[in-house]
């Protein structure tokens, strides 16, 4: 039996073979772009790269009346899972549309170094209903800094088109039932056919793409949802500062296709540090000889001053985004209690707290005692600093200041005196929206109106809060919620309480956080 396009199964082995000569890796290695899928790979063909360790990926794309919004996260970094939630308009019997979950994993059995092309491994839709099912082996190499070749063989949808034989032995016919459940008994079975492509970064925010896809859309065609005229692809991809991919798609010779795709990732902040204003600069000590009036301690029995004292010192904390819970002063201590509301790592935080008391407090002071406090007003840590080595270290490196710094529980401190800022009472009014995702008869619904939301501090440790609504628009009460099992009904109540509760008071507690 001949097979059409048997140039592609030359073009796919002499990719492997190639990554075999002498030719480095780039010297840059950018993120992947996402396909079709969602996963690492081509435009829909996959690759045997991977996403950055702990990346959290959404991808949109859509063509021809196809939708697919996929979530992949790099479990490991050789192992991806993908979950996707898919349209396809007019794929059921009267020209009702499908919606379709399914899942997809792939390991990286090799990473690319020196001459040796990275490899992989990959089976897609392996518990949904299986109307994306396929499974691969792909090859990956650099050639350059900007270019890479891909090449791997696929089996399931993956080997509908240009087939090779079945080495592995016939594919059993799908019986997916209501999916949810491993196709095991399918994965390599079946017609196994090549596919490949190149990348070619231009720059470091535009790259092209080329493929030929092994996919033929035999259901697809079946149904006249899509003109498959052609097994290539090819496709254009820009990456904006913000790490957001925009990308287009020419696809099998005949549809427009486009994808949209979000990044983050747990570990890497989305609001580092090192990047608001500078601090203010640490305000060194006259010497005792040049100004002895800056060094009495008479000071210590001025009420009204030290009352004004602290409240200069609340203020200028406050521009920094820091809250002074508390404040105590003696001839040659001071000991705060601070709330930091705006700096990702509290060493910042104690840092220009730090820097202000040398700009505020009186010359004899010579210790800062200064008490983290978390959100729920609970001490967590003390940190004692001493001010000279503040002005002798202002310019050194974090390690030179750090060998000075005392961390102590708080509780191995005196308390600072009680000093109530206003009220402990905080409270939003704002909108709000509500989402109901994967109804099969409607996949998505939703919800918008407003919140009315409260907290109070009612001291040693207790909170009060609570939070109601009001519905403006929306259709989460249209939920079908004739359930017939039997089952004692949870969730699927949710009809009657947005229903029934509007307004609705969503919660109201009080709680004690301890340590």
């Amino acid at each position: 039996m001949q097979y059409p396009f048997r140039w592609p199964y030359l073009v796919a082995t002499a990719v492997v073979c190639l990554s075999g000569t002498a030719i480095p890796s780039g010297a840059t290695d950018p993120d992947p772009t996402p396909t079709l899928y969602g996963t690492p790979g081509l435009i829909e063909m996959p690759s045997a790269r991977t996403f950055e360790d702990a990346d959290l990926v959404t991808t949109l794309s859509g063509f021809s009346g196809q939708t697919r919004s996929t979530l992949s996260f790099q479990i490991t970094p050789r192992l991806t899972g993908s979950f996707r939630y898919s349209r396809i308009g007019g794929f059921q019997p009267g020209g009702r549309t499908l919606y379709d979950r399914s899942f997809d994993i792939s390991y990286q059995i090799l990473a690319e170094s020196g001459t040796r092309p990275a490899l992989a491994i990959g089976l897609r839709d392996i518990v949904g209903t299986g109307i994306y099912s396929g499974e691969y082996i792909v090859a990956t190499k650099s050639f350059g800094e900007n270019v890479r070749l891909t090449g791997g063989l696929g089996w399931g949808r993956l080997g509908s088109h240009g087939g090779l034989g079945a080495p592995f032995g016939t594919r059993p016919p799908l019986d997916y039932g209501l999916g949810g459940r491993l196709t095991d008994d399918q994965w390599f079975r079946g017609d196994v056919a090549p596919f490949g492509g190149v990348e070619w970064a231009v720059t470091d925010k535009l790259s092209l793409s080329a493929e030929y896809s092994s996919d033929a859309y035999t259901a697809e065609e079946a149904r006249g949802l899509i003109n498959r005229s052609s097994p290539l692809n090819v496709g254009v991809s820009y990456r904006f500062d913000n790490g957001t991919q925009l990308s287009g798609y020419w696809l099998h010779g005949s549809e427009l296709g486009f994808g949209l795709t979000f990044a983050l990732n747990p570990r890497v902040s989305n609001a580092p540090t090192g990047t608001e204003p500078g601090p203010l600069p640490v305000r060194p000590r006259p010497s005792r000889a040049s100004d002895p009036e800056a060094w009495t301690t008479d000071w210590t029995v001025d009420t009204a001053g030290i009352s004004g004292l602290r409240q200069s010192i609340a203020e200028a904390l406050a521009k920094e985004g820091i809250l002074l819970e508390a404040m105590s002063l003696d001839a040659r201590r001071a000991r705060l209690s601070i709330r930091n509301t705006r700096y990702e790592a509290q060493p910042e935080a104690l840092g220009r707290t730090a820097r202000i008391l040398t700009r505020a407090l009186p010359a004899s002071i010579e210790t800062f005692v200064i008490t983290l406090v978390t959100a729920h007003g609970l001490p967590s840590s003390s940190v004692s600093l001493d001010r000279r080595d503040l002005e002798r270290l202002e310019f050194a490196d974090a390690d030179a200041i750090r060998a000075t710094v005392e961390v102590s529980d708080p509780a191995e401190q005196p308390p600072p005196d009680s000093m109530p800022l206003g009220s402990r009472f905080t409270w939003a009014l704002e909108p709000y929206t509500t989402f109901s995702l994967f109804d099969p008869d409607s996949p998505v619904r939703a919800e918008l109106g407003l919140r009315l939301r409260g907290r109070a501090e009612l001291g040693n440790g207790f909170v009060l809060a609570g939070s109601a609504k009001k519905i403006a628009v929306g259709n989460l009460d249209k939920i079908d919620n004739s359930v017939t099992s039997g089952l004692p009904q949870v969730r699927s109540d949710i009809s009657i309480y947005n229903t029934e509760g509007d307004p609705a008071l969503e919660s109201l507690t009080i709680a004690h956080y301890g340590r």
